[in-house]
């Protein structure tokens, strides 16, 4: 039986709420007469930000308060940035929706400087994550990483009060909040590449749901979900952690996807980098292709224990 109204959980953030607006409205238009309420929620990841996350558990701590409401029966469904998903979802919950991505590249952000290469010698650059500490170490090795935490607001506020030389956010969060302006340049694919699923919004639901699942399934972009999916599935493969430097993009061409794979080490800046393409309905295969292919070059030593 439909449901009489849909509840969204939610995290509090500007960005997280315009991602849960965004699939309200989605839902409202493609199911006239259904009613849809947000409910918004502070999650442990959104609250400890004073340590790396990577420290504290990585990023899906980002949905454990999500997932908990929709077990409680508060929320039939959890909108996510999809590169925030583990690549193993919690037992009893089931991904039907992924919308069609938005511009997965990173964004160089800075008040002074127009780009990476024109940062001054042992200039800050602030951000957390270690995929990109990875590859900033690779093409910079003298710049001063510092870490980076918040909404997209309080790290663009650290920016302005001086106490970085320039950060690095994602262009798709910077574009969905109306501050594409702040975009100095774009690090982009294939030189840079983003996280696994990185600009992808991803709707969660509990499994057995059927009725949610139904509604959610006309969301889905079908493209989308396969060339994430062979990153994803890359991810999975090379052990599905947040707190390591993985790289993924995957393009869909006329026969065929094509996948760039890396493992990068935050620490030194060394980069491991594969590539394969395969067939469309294969995707998982392909990202298991590729992770194998970084495995044979010694990543497992880069992922830890």
């Amino acid at each position: 039986m439909k449901p009489a109204t849909l509840r969204i959980a939610t995290r509090k953030s500007a960005l997280a709420l315009w991602q849960a607006e965004h699939v309200a409205a989605l839902l409202r238009a493609t199911h006239p007469g259904l009613a849809v309420e947000l409910v918004p929620m502070s999650t442990r990841g959104d609250e400890v930000l004073d340590q790396p996350l990577a420290s504290i558990g990585g990023k899906g701590l980002f949905l454990k308060e999500l997932e908990v409401a929709m077990l409680e029966g508060r929320a039939d469904l959890a909108v996510h940035s999809l590169k925030d998903v583990p690549a193993q979802l919690e037992p009893g919950f089931a991904l039907p929706a992924i919308l069609p991505r938005a511009d997965a590249a990173d964004a160089f952000v800075s008040n002074h400087h127009a780009d990476l290469s024109s940062l001054p010698p042992g200039a800050r650059v602030g951000t957390s994550s270690l995929r990109r500490q990875a590859q900033l170490r690779a093409l910079r090795p003298d710049l001063v990483l510092l870490d980076l935490r918040g909404n997209v607001g309080t790290r663009l506020g650290k920016l302005d009060a001086g106490g970085y030389d320039a950060i690095v956010l994602a262009c798709a969060g910077l574009e969905r909040l109306g501050l594409a302006s702040r975009i100095r340049s774009r690090l982009a694919p294939p030189d840079w590449l983003p996280a696994p699923g990185q600009a992808a919004v991803a709707i969660e639901a509990r499994e057995g749901d059927h009725a949610v699942l139904a509604l959610l399934a006309a969301l889905d972009d079908a493209d989308t979900r396969l060339t994430v999916g062979a990153e994803r599935a890359m991810n999975q493969a090379l052990g599905g952690s947040c707190t390591v430097p993985v790289g993924a993009w995957c393009v869909l061409g006329e026969h065929e996807l094509h996948l760039r794979g890396m493992v990068g080490d935050s620490a030194s800046g060394r980069l491991l980098h594969a590539k394969a393409s395969g067939p469309t309905d294969q995707p998982e295969s392909l990202g298991r292709q590729v992770a194998a292919a970084l495995l044979a070059q010694g990543a497992a030593a880069l992922l830890g224990p």
